[in-house]
């Protein structure tokens, strides 16, 4: 009866990592599926300040209008007749986000106003021009 027990083995304890992994995953989901991404403009501007700015919420595109004319949606310098369908394919992404113009204060209006106006052909109702609160 010796020889029986000394020839079997002992299994050691394992930690089974399976649930573990699985609760990894969820969590990970989770974090994807409620978080919202930001489509920066990629460069930065001086904004006019107002007394009346209100923060923004849930603004998914930023299109930045430089003082030298130039329009800028998603880190790319893009050509201002194209916002419309670069809004477009970004608001398919987002569908309940919105648009922020981040316009110099030395840019020109008309290039601005074009700016929402191609944003607002793109299907977005809410498109907000940024300012500074500029002290009362």
């Amino acid at each position: 009866m010796d020889e029986a027990h000394s020839h079997q083995q002992y299994e050691e304890p394992e930690i089974n990592m399976t649930p573990l992994l699985d609760m990894v995953f969820i969590i990970l989901i989770f974090f994807v599926v409620t978080s919202s991404f930001v489509k920066e403009a990629g460069v930065e501007v001086q904004r006019p300040s107002a007394k009346t700015a209100v923060a923004q919420e849930r603004a998914n595109i930023m299109i930045a209008v430089t003082n030298e004319g130039e329009v800028w949606i998603d880190r790319q310098r893009i050509d201002p007749r194209m916002v419309r369908s670069h809004v477009a394919r970004l608001r398919a992404e987002h569908p309940e986000g919105s648009v922020v113009v981040l316009a110099d204060t030395d840019s020109r209006t008309g290039l601005v106003v074009q700016v929402v106006d191609q944003a607002r052909l793109a299907g977005v109702a809410n498109v907000a021009v940024a300012a500074t609160e500029a002290s009362r």
